[in-house]
């Protein structure tokens, strides 16, 4: 990097303060402060904007009536003059930006990362040296196929983009909730999300895949065959952005001190586990509030409970790059943590709503190329292709090269070179040198060295003829897909199987329906012919595929598909993995919402019980009732927030109904009676007290369980404030074996 030294008199104060705003990550080592300061902007700024502000002009002139054009008279025309009006309308006319062509859909929060032990034999980064560091964060969460005003709860791969303002520069962490992709190669890219986007004659459907474009190309693409089966997993419906994992996707380079290189993958492990909604859950929910994950993350941080992940990695000596039957720079492939254990080294945590959506959520901009010395890229060619794209698509969509001189995107270091105007220009650089080699004005060039914590790549020793081909070490398509359907739980299999029958049900070309069911031959028989079975195609009858017909209507349903496995390949000798299910994940209330429902006559005390313990483990609660408004009750008031009419239960993970004579009204209410019986077919908590336990049994069908598996009901008197603590406990828990699950009619 050059750096002119007549530029370094620029006042850095103002880059990272006033200029920065109150966006703006605040560098900082106090590593005991949970909640560190940000930077605020001066009170004399033209940059400070409040409710208490007078309203002006973009100049600062102060406007006397902001509600009526300039006329010719009160029924006149409007006078061309009127340069209050001209204004406004011009700037409204030209706030909206190119939205991102995929990751449209997106919801941030800032916050820090430290870590927990140096890795300094591993690297040179400060960011992943330096236990004393609390490094300033900004992670946006996104949809990949769906416009921005699509839905938050579509069946999707979800962006997890981290920018860290190091001490190094701006270290961009680009990944998504799926540690693989749907191909191998990132020319083919453009072709993926064309077949994946609506279709270009009609712009059907929006924000979805189950449709003819995007199943052809799978179908005519084997590479897709293991993200696949993540995509039809509940993976790609998340219950909340706090409890999804986050994955670098690549194979990256750590590089130490003494310029060795040690292969790595990055992961981001939510301490609230990996949990997620179903479809029926997330269908509903997009009806009834699209927003419902930005909503989630905003009231959950401005309760004061952030979001919280641990940082892992996976690491490779560069000797051992061919060691296992599949390649490490394969997008399409996993390393199977029970070969290469993820390593806990750091954790961040968000903590922060953003001030202003558009200034620093829609315009921060991510690029794959942000990288800090000590890390680097491998020769994953997907990766490759990535790192040209982010930087063009950031030219096209912000308008300017100077797109890292936004706030959001400004690195909190000095920032010296020879680049000068263009659009938007912000740096007022002094002197009249801008180009390298130069004498005049004392000025010389000023290469940062490696010795001195420059960058410089990895002098990776590369020889070969120039060749448009694919290693034949990308070549097993299925043996990882595999890896993935064995790993998860009967349950787990039987989503997948449910997703792939309304996904293919969806597409129209019968050729493309049964190249698909072919395709799914090759990961297991059993999954193959269930999704045949509901298209009403083919398949070559074996004993497994014979097996297989019927089986998800039947009593054991789930437990033949936890037994329907295939032998793997390309995974190291990795037969299942238990870092795969979500099944092993460890549950918590905190950060789950409860829906209380009530009617007049309830029992008050119950219910402030219940909030009392709700909150002290860190989850929210709403009020559900037959109106909005004020519901007396024996032995007070409550506020209904919700009502029957505009709630459902998918946008809860548990359901509380109290004890008292409401019970009785509540129970002739049908609306009622579905809100228990949904979220007994869910899996959900369930907690009925007293009068209610009537309710719940009116709710359920012969058989089903009306005391376990999550099931809290029928408290004795003086026993009520042990059973509410038995069901805050289960809150979060998704009970997937209770009785009678296929008789629920909800």
């Amino acid at each position: 990097m050059f750096m002119n030294k007549n530029q370094k008199d620029v006042d850095q104060s103002d880059k990272v303060g006033s200029a920065m705003g109150s966006s703006a990550p605040k560098p900082t080592s106090m590593k005991g402060n949970k909640n560190p300061e940000q930077p605020q902007i001066p009170a004399s700024s033209p940059l400070r904007t409040d409710d208490s502000s007078p309203l002006t002009t973009n100049v600062g002139q102060p406007i006397a009536d902001d509600q009526n054009s300039l006329k010719a008279g009160e029924r006149g025309p409007v006078l061309l003059e009127d340069y209050v009006l001209r204004e406004k309308l011009q700037h409204f006319d030209h706030e909206r930006i190119p939205e991102r062509i995929v990751h449209a859909r997106g919801a941030a929060a800032h916050g820090y990362f430290e870590l927990y032990e140096s890795l300094q034999d591993l690297t040179t980064a400060k960011v992943l040296t330096d236990t004393s560091a609390q490094t300033p964060v900004f992670v946006r969460f996104s949809t990949v196929a769906g416009s921005r005003g699509s839905a938050d709860t579509a069946r999707d791969v979800r962006g997890f983009a981290v920018k860290m303002y190091t001490p190094e520069g701006n270290w961009d962490l680009v990944g998504n909730n799926i540690p693989v992709f749907f191909i191998q190669d990132a020319i083919k890219f453009p072709d993926l999300i064309h077949a994946a986007k609506p279709e270009p004659d009609r712009e059907i459907p929006q924000a979805a895949t189950a449709h003819d474009t995007f199943y052809d190309f799978l179908s005519l693409t084997p590479e897709s065959m293991h993200m696949l089966m993540w995509i039809m997993s509940d993976r790609t419906l998340p219950r909340s952005f706090g409890m999804m994992e986050g994955f670098g996707v690549h194979t990256f380079r750590l590089v130490n001190a003494a310029g060795k290189s040690t292969f790595v993958k990055f992961h981001w492990k939510p301490l609230l586990g990996v949990h997620s909604l179903v479809w029926d859950e997330a269908q509903q929910i997009a009806g009834h509030d699209p927003d419902f994950h930005r909503r989630d993350m905003w009231d959950s941080i401005k309760m004061g409970n952030a979001f919280e992940w641990e940082l892992g990695i996976q690491t490779l000596s560069e000797e051992d790059e061919q060691k296992f039957d599949f390649d490490i720079l394969d997008a399409t492939k996993l390393w199977p943590e029970e070969l290469l254990p993820v390593r806990r080294v750091g954790k961040m945590t968000l903590n922060r709503n953003p001030d202003n959506y558009f200034a620093e959520t829609e315009q921060v901009a991510f690029n794959t190329t942000n990288v800090v010395p000590g890390i680097d890229f491998s020769n994953d060619p997907l990766l490759q292709g990535r790192n040209f794209s982010y930087l063009d698509t950031q030219l096209s969509r912000l308008g300017s090269p100077n797109f890292t001189e936004l706030p959001i995107n400004r690195p909190l270091v000095q920032v010296s070179n020879n680049q000068r105007d263009a659009q938007m220009r912000y740096t007022i650089n002094k002197g009249r040198v801008s180009y390298a080699p130069a004498s005049l004005d004392g000025h010389s060039p000023d290469e940062v060295t490696p010795a001195r914590g420059g960058f410089t790549s990895y002098p990776e020793r590369v020889n070969g003829p120039k060749i448009r081909a694919r290693s034949q070490s990308f070549n097993d398509h299925y043996g990882q897909a595999k890896l993935f359907w064995n790993s998860m739980s009967g349950p787990e299999k039987e989503h997948i199987v449910k997703a792939l029958q309304f996904e293919l049900s969806m597409v129209e070309t019968r050729a493309v329906r049964q190249r698909m069911v072919e395709h799914l031959g090759k990961v297991n028989d059993m999954l193959a012919a269930q999704v045949a079975a509901a298209l009403g195609e083919t398949m070559p009858e074996s004993d497994a595929s014979t097996k297989a017909r019927g089986t998800a209507d039947s009593v054991d349903g789930a437990k033949q598909l936890a037994d329907a496995t295939s032998p793997t390949t390309a995974s190291g000798g990795v037969q299942q993995s238990k870092a795969l299910s979500m099944e092993n994940q460890p549950t918590s209330p905190k950060g789950r919402k409860v829906a209380i429902l009530v009617a007049a006559g309830i029992d008050v005390n119950q219910v402030k019980q219940l909030q009392q313990a709700l909150t002290k483990a860190g989850a929210m609660s709403e009020i559900v009732g037959p109106h909005l408004g004020m519901i007396a009750g024996d032995g007070g008031e409550l506020e209904a927030t919700k009502t029957l009419a505009n709630a459902s239960p998918a946008l809860f993970d548990a359901v509380f109904v109290p004890g008292g004579k409401g019970a009785e009204a509540l129970k002739k209410k049908g609306d009622a009676q579905v809100f228990l019986a949904q979220s007994y077919k869910h899996g959900k908590a369930i907690g009925v007290l007293g009068e209610s336990v009537e309710l719940l049994k009116k709710a359920l069908p012969d058989g089903a369980s009306l005391t376990k598996m999550g099931v809290v009901s029928g408290a004795d008197a003086g026993k009520e404030k042990q059973a509410i603590q038995n069901f805050v406990d289960s809150v979060g828990t998704r009970h997937w074996s209770r009785t009678a699950l296929e008789h629920v009619a909800a």
